[in-house]
């Protein structure tokens, strides 16, 4: 009896042990900073507090109430534009004023590493753990009154986890999780049909599968968002192929190049009117504490790296990463223009624009849906911001609030914002995709706001002039030819 009861009080304390183990595990690290702290063009950098296990805070997604609206600041008005809808994500605005949208979610993956791992146990607890509808929606507002009357499935087949929308000259391009695809398509028309050509084949799947995309003003180019497959390449860099970067496609010649690197998953894409330049946000890597690394909005310029996975803004060494550093990595890399915050999975972004009516504080800048974090505590996002802009296309200062928290204050939220696109009444819609609603923000009574004056500056003079295709930069036949009239 005695050895017997040896034994159990030894398995009593094993469990014991484990239990304060899990304990200790599951209740990470806290956040010691606010999100406005690591916001801004000049946020908070602190030391990392690396964690071999993420922190784990999901507030699980309740819905709203019968009339029950986000919060918005004083002078806008939110109604629903339309609702129950199956995972509603990225939606387009059509130039008759039909609005499109994604029904989706991600595909059927394999996640590696911790955090992928931790991920897929996470999502369905976020509303992110259903099969993906694979639908795209088209709703019309037909009388001017803020809400969608009209509601037709466009499309269906042939749709994997679908996304990015664009839309040109009667082609509608569509990018699924693996592919960009092109339809042809007659504005007002209440099917998508036809078979689609695909454009170029794309990374599917991984721990980031939404593939935004957006065409060139020009109409030449389309560019593609797609997000890396892990936290910070720990599936080694063969995995990460073609990821974490910005691609541009060309519809002429249907030739394809990275346009801009290290970006580990870059979602809203929009051109700055101000500036003419392609900004975008992204989301930044996990597991350095509630304080780091802070999401970011940025300009991307052609062959511009932000550093990802071996650094974060410029030149801070993330030294969990195993893959051999580039050289000189810290010289060449960007320091991202706006940080977000850390954790708020910064995704949709809009800039303000001729014809819009949200107001004169919102007039010059960009708007931009923080879908929410499921891994710091306490919880940051979940709510639409505005970055004011100056007249030369800088952004400036904090987050300005828009939509308050869609948290109830009680560890639960109500929805998630995800996406933001110009309604044809001058509105700002915002996408949420665990309520299945689409809001509707505007400022009651505003005039629609002015054309931007876009900034341009004298052109220098060349002083060289390059002789035949670009392309053909590395082959014997391309030269270079001095200018004698450059400075």
């Amino acid at each position: 009896m005695t050895i017997l009861r040896n034994i159990g009080i030894a398995l009593l304390v094993i469990i014991l042990i484990a239990a304060i183990g899990i304990a200790v595990l599951l209740r990470g690290s806290k956040a010691e900073l606010t999100v406005d702290e690591v916001s801004g063009t000049d946020p908070t950098l602190v030391e990392p507090d690396e964690e071999w296990f993420p922190t784990i805070r999901v507030a699980e997604p309740i819905g709203w109430q019968e009339g029950e609206t986000p919060p918005a600041v004083e002078g806008l008005e939110v109604t629903r534009f339309a609702e129950g809808l199956d995972h509603p994500r990225i939606m387009y605005r059509l130039p008759n004023g039909d609005i499109l949208v994604t029904l989706t979610n991600s595909p059927p993956r394999d996640v590696g590493g911790i955090e992928g791992f931790v991920m897929k146990l996470l999502m369905g607890e976020a509303g992110a753990g259903v099969p993906s509808p694979n639908k795209l929606v088209l709703l019309r507002d037909t009388n001017g009154d803020g809400k969608a009357d009209v509601r037709r499935v466009l499309r269906e087949e042939g749709l994997d986890s679908p996304s990015g929308i664009a839309y040109r000259d009667g082609t509608l391009y569509i990018a699924n999780h693996n592919a960009l695809l092109a339809f042809d398509y007659e504005l007002g028309s209440p099917k998508l049909t036809g078979t689609p050509r695909k454009l170029m084949d794309l990374p599917g799947g991984g721990n980031h599968w939404m593939r935004n995309i957006i065409l060139s003003p020009d109409g030449e180019n389309i560019y593609v968002a797609v997000g890396s497959a892990s936290n910070i390449g720990e599936n080694g860099m063969e995995a990460e192929e073609g990821r974490a970067m910005i691609w541009e496609y060309n519809l002429e010649d249907g030739s394809s190049r990275p346009y801009a690197t290290g970006l580990r998953n870059a979602n809203g894409l929009a051109w700055n009117p101000l500036s003419g330049e392609l900004w975008t946000t992204v989301n930044e890597r996990d597991m350095l504490g509630g304080d780091l690394v802070p999401d970011y909005l940025t300009n991307v310029p052609i062959g511009a790296n932000y550093g990802w996975p071996w650094v974060y803004y410029k030149n801070t060494v993330d030294t969990r990463v195993d893959a051999p550093m580039p050289n000189f990595i810290t010289e060449y890399a960007r320091y991202p223009e706006f940080a977000m915050g850390p954790h708020v999975a910064a995704l949709g972004l809009a800039f303000t624009d001729e014809g819009h009516r949200m107001g004169e504080k919102f007039a010059r800048g960009a708007f931009v849906a923080r879908h929410g974090s499921w891994n710091r505590k306490p919880p940051s996002g979940y709510d639409v911001v505005f970055v004011r802009f100056d007249e030369r296309g800088n952004p400036l200062g904090k987050p300005v609030p828009v939509l308050g928290s869609f948290l109830d204050g009680n560890g639960e939220t109500r929805g998630r914002p995800t996406w933001v696109e110009w309604s044809d009444d001058g509105g700002l819609l915002v996408s949420d995709d665990t309520a299945g609603i689409i809001w509707h923000v505007i400022a009651p009574g505003a005039a629609p706001a002015p054309a931007v004056e876009r900034v341009r500056g004298k052109s220098l003079k060349p002083q060289t002039e390059l002789k035949g295709d670009p392309r053909e930069a590395f082959t014997d036949e391309f030269a270079r030819e001095f200018n004698p009239l450059g400075n």
